[in-house]
């Protein structure tokens, strides 16, 4: 019982409150003053009179389930009803409504609904999409709230944009999600059927026979042999025309189906129209042309009218199992085809000539045929003449002018621009081989002369440099410019290309002439020689293979001997001797290992343990052009004679 309003009587109704704030109503959209919202509670946030606010949780208490929001706690999670809806149909005497059934999906992630009729086919209606994905407002009067979860369950009915819709059932997934909201699902309603429909499916049934059932099951022939062709190689010697030159053509047996098509190589030059195809794809009868038939008479399946003209217009049809007045055709399969049979294409008489490898393979796995000899149906070609080229004349490069005969459009000489990236300078790797150089002349002034001869890797060029050297009366310099050199004693004026000197013609010792010029090649440098050494396949002089096989083709009678000398050579045994008493050379700095050999025999050469072998450069008060001071000759014994026991 509440207390009169008296005075002492009635209570602050403020009392005990801490918030006197009031609520916003009034804003400016597009710069117009308006109202902008009439939900907001009044002073300290307690409703006005006659306003219900809007929870600000769910059902849930808060703190209940993740926290994640509902766009990724919920997404891709859709519930899915079913649900149809009734159509009048004004318009036609044979039916007054229509059952359309359709999929109603609510979108949990931001509650939205879509509505989505399934396709029928030959419903002659326009099917899809009904309701595209949105939120949906509820009918009058709360058209200013939206459908939620809660609004949803079996066997009810709800109104879309004044359309009434009937769920009658949902997905296993949409049950167990309702369930666990708390939501008491009804049970499944029954789906209706269309009446229409449902007469028309009976008026169908009724014009298709039914007894005796024949099966014609062709999936099975075109999963097993879906991509597999046969191909022969055929020929048509054609009467009507004027030369009577065969025709070659190319036929192709379909396994899936057992149609043929053939295509016609047309070769060139020859003046015939190009076409797609020879013969369309299709079944090819043998006994064709037979002349033309009335469409329906060449079916699959024959059918008779039970009832006849004897009940009027009404019909009642059953498969003939008998093929009564079937028209039969005989159509060529692939056991028909076979290496010089002759087939008949519509009046054509076509031989097969050959065929494919496939084809041969699948004969002689289901037929078990081994011979495929080809039919020769024409002449072998005759043989390619061989291209000569004239002699070259003296203008220009022998490339450039043998581009003039190649084609009418002249084009410069192509160079190997692979070799030139692979062996152009790069980093430390200068791919340039470096020789030193003396001519062989009989003359004191040339005889002293020294060159530097550089091959480039990268296209073969050589140029040519001479060493400064004071008080000779030669100026040095660039001796020769880069370019390819050609060998000597071939001929100028030549139809064949000339050969020009390779990386693989220039070692130490080699003898080469370079325009009329010989020269020696007495050492190279460092370089050098770890490329001939690492590339030993392509030079063949610093097969370190090579050389010991020579060595030990002269010296393996020796060896014992040969071992005695180096042990008294190194009296310390340190298995390491000087360089200059193991080499022996000529005039010309060169090895002669007869002479290292015979040096070897202690007992005819018997060299006292404190003399040494001077060397020219020694002699001439030189130093030694290579920086080695001692020889290991136990490895090289061991890989001549192979280890001593």
């Amino acid at each position: 019982m509440a207390l009169p309003l008296l005075p002492g009587v009635s209570r602050d109704p403020n009392m005990g409150k801490e918030k006197f704030h009031k609520s916003q109503h009034w804003g400016f959209c597009n710069n117009v003053a308006m109202l902008v919202a009439e939900d907001k509670p009044g002073i300290g946030g307690e409703p006005l009179p006659g306003q219900k606010l809007k929870p600000e949780y769910s059902v849930f208490p808060k703190g209940m389930g993740s926290d994640a929001p509902a766009w990724v706690a919920f997404d891709k999670q859709v519930l899915s009803f079913d649900a149809y809806f009734e159509e009048e149909v004004p318009d036609k005497n044979q039916e007054l409504y229509r059952i359309r059934h359709c999929k109603i999906y609510f979108y949990l992630e931001d509650d939205t609904i879509q509505v989505i009729e399934p396709q029928v086919k030959n419903s002659g209606i326009t099917q899809g999409t009904i309701v595209r994905r949105h939120r949906i407002p509820l009918p009058p009067p709360h058209e200013d709230q939206f459908y939620t979860i809660d609004h949803f369950n079996i066997n009810i009915e709800v109104i879309l944009y004044a359309r009434r819709y009937k769920i009658i059932d949902c997905d296993q997934f949409t049950k167990n999600f309702l369930r666990k909201m708390g939501v008491r699902l009804n049970p499944p309603a029954d789906r209706p059927d269309d009446p229409y429909t449902k007469e028309r499916q009976k008026i169908l049934e009724t014009m298709k026979p039914l007894r005796p059932y024949e099966r014609i099951d062709t999936l099975k022939q075109f999963l097993e042999h879906d991509g597999q062709v046969l191909r022969f190689f055929c020929v048509w010697d054609d009467p009507e025309s004027m030369f009577h030159d065969p025709r070659e053509l190319v036929l192709h047996y379909y396994l899936s189906d057992d149609t043929i098509d053939i295509k016609e190589i047309i070769p060139v030059n020859s003046g015939r129209d190009a076409v797609p195809l020879f013969l369309r794809r299709d079944k090819l009868p043998k006994y064709a042309p037979t002349g033309l038939y009335q469409p329906g008479t060449i079916t699959s399946r024959t059918v008779l009218n039970v009832f006849g003209k004897l009940v009027g217009n009404r019909v009642r049809y059953i498969l003939d199992n008998r093929k009564t007045g079937a028209v039969h055709q005989e159509f060529y399969r692939d056991s028909d085809l076979k290496i010089g049979a002759v087939i008949n294409v519509w009046g054509r008489k076509i031989i097969l000539c050959d065929c494919d490898e496939f084809t041969k393979e699948y004969y002689r796995t289901k037929y078990g045929i081994e011979d495929f000899t080809p039919v020769a149906y024409k002449a072998p070609p005759p043989p390619k003449p061989e291209k000569t080229f004239p002699p070259y004349t003296g203008f220009g490069s022998e490339e450039d002018s043998l581009c003039s005969c190649m084609s009418l459009l002249l084009k410069p000489p192509q160079k190997d621009f692979k070799k030139f990236m692979e062996k152009d300078r790069s980093g430390m790797e200068s791919n340039i081989l470096r020789f030193l150089a003396k001519l062989v002349t009989d003359s004191p002034i040339d005889k002293d002369r020294k060159f530097i001869i550089s091959y480039f890797l990268s296209d073969d060029t050589i140029s040519i440099f001479e060493q400064v050297q004071q008080n000779t009366g030669i100026l040095g310099g660039k001796f020769l410019e880069r370019g390819r050199i050609k060998k000597p004693g071939q001929e100028l004026f030549k139809s064949e290309p000339s050969e020009y000197f390779k990386a693989q013609d220039l070692f130490v010792g080699a003898r080469v002439c370079f325009h009329g010029h010989n020269f020696l090649l007495v050492d190279a440098d460092e370089y050098t020689f770890n490329y001939m050494e690492k590339h030993a396949n392509e030079f063949s002089m610093a097969d370190i293979g090579i050389i010991l096989k020579k060595l030990k083709d002269t010296a393996e009678p020796r060896s014992r001997e040969i071992r005695q000398v180096f042990a008294a050579a190194d009296p310390e045994r340190s298995k390491v001797i000087e360089y200059e008493p193991f080499r022996f050379g000529d005039d010309h700095k060169q090895v002669e290992y007869k002479k290292f050999v015979d040096g070897l025999n202690w007992r005819e050469n018997q060299i006292p343990a404190f003399q040494t072998i001077k060397s020219e450069d020694d002699l001439s008060g030189q130093p030694p052009s290579l920086p080695v001071k001692g020889i290991k000759y136990l490895s090289l014994l061991d890989d001549l004679f192979g280890k001593e026991e």
